[in-house]
């Protein structure tokens, strides 16, 4: 009869050998990286738990598991059989489960998603620190006839459709001007701080929608106020702050006049754009029996002297935009009037290594199947 210990013995003796085969396929990934697997964030980090427990527990599943699920047949004496030959096969027989237990370790490591973040490079470059502060009040809904990217079929571009639109083409044709973006309606909300980062404004900034906020109010105060405190530490020379709205401030604790002060002490221009002229605009309300939208006439108040006020309080300059390409000329002279600085730019870039790790896994896998066809000669 077999000692009790064999089969704990033979188990701890495959738990070896597969961490032995894992020591061998994390050979390359670490040949090519390095030091660099020190440094690594584990994005998903509790898949580490599943690489740690679930490879042996299939491996004794595979070997010591199989075994005692093998049918028996009971015979008095084995002597006979002990003197017979034996295959060299039979060495190799838990081969297969060692590969593929080793195999789902690098699998389920690579599903904690290491990323390497890549060295940050540094340099100077010239540009304005501009910080976009858009109106999202109800008053946006206004249509606008120009065309605009975002229009549908049968639906007429409206204010924030227009503006977002000039917006996204700003964004895209700077290279080194550090942008933020501030929308407000009741309240003033920072969309993003002044950043180089023109991929996360391109993103957020087209999903920027009416309702994300509440529209029921047009603070302009608050707003100026929020981009002026973002510029506040701001060490570039030409600071500005680019307020587009369509309406008269109604909303709000700081009040406009104030808020141009604030920024004319911290030395920040404001830059107004007037989107419309106050004539009545016709404004969707609803669909029509055909699907089709149905417009009704709105009026809704400006006040260009408060915006031409806030402009020459803090040296900027005030602009009307009553069509797309206004908008457009609007924001391109604005940028002609600032003075670029020079400062200190950083970017830093993430490297994805899971495919490092993923390609030890499919080795093992295709050697697995090699060894069940070519050493076992079982397949599965």
């Amino acid at each position: 009869m077999k000692g009790w210990w064999v089969a704990p013995l033979r188990g701890f003796a495959l738990i070896l050998v597969l961490c032995g085969v894992i020591v061998l396929g994390a050979v390359v990934p670490a040949w090519l990286r390095g030091s660099e697997w020190l440094t690594v964030k584990w994005t998903a980090w509790p898949w580490f738990i599943a690489a740690a427990s679930v490879p042996p527990l299939v491996l004794l599943a595979m070997t010591l598991g199989a075994d005692a699920r093998v049918p028996r047949l009971r015979i008095s004496t084995i002597a006979p059989l002990m003197t017979g030959p034996r295959g060299t096969r039979t060495h190799f027989r838990d081969l297969p489960a060692i590969l593929r237990s080793a195999a789902l370790f690098f699998a389920f490591v690579a599903l904690a998603r290491p990323q390497n973040t890549l060295h940050d490079e540094q340099s100077s470059e010239r540009g304005i620190d501009i910080v976009v502060v858009l109106d999202l009040s109800g008053s946006m809904r206004a249509v606008m006839d120009a065309p605009s990217s975002g229009a549908q079929h049968g639906k007429r571009p409206t204010r924030i459709d227009t503006a977002r639109d000039v917006i996204l083409d700003f964004i895209s044709r700077r290279k080194t001007d550090r942008i933020g973006v501030v929308v407000f309606g009741r309240a003033a909300y920072v969309l993003a701080p002044p950043t180089l980062d023109y991929q996360l404004l391109t993103t957020l900034v087209g999903k920027m929608e009416l309702d994300l906020i509440d529209g029921n109010g047009t603070a302009i105060g608050d707003a100026v106020g929020t981009g002026v405190a973002r510029l506040r530490r701001s060490t570039s020379k030409s600071k500005a702050i680019v307020l587009l709205t369509d309406g008269d401030s109604n909303a709000g604790e700081l009040s406009p006049e104030y808020a141009a002060h604030l920024a004319k002490t911290q030395g920040v221009k404001v830059y107004t754009v007037q989107i419309g002229n106050g004539d009545d605009v016709d404004v969707q309300e609803g669909i029509d029996l055909f699907g089709q939208p149905k417009y009704v006439r709105r009026h809704f108040p400006v006040n260009p002297e408060l915006l031409k006020s806030i402009a020459s309080e803090t040296g900027g300059d005030a602009f009307v935009a009553t069509d797309k390409k206004g908008l457009e000329n609007s924001m391109h002279s604005i940028l002609d009037s600032l003075e670029k600085t020079k400062f200190l730019a950083q970017t830093a870039a993430t490297e994805d290594l899971f495919p490092l790790l993923l390609g030890p896994a499919v080795v093992l896998l295709i050697l697995e199947a090699l060894a069940r066809m070519l050493l076992i000669r079982r397949f599965p």
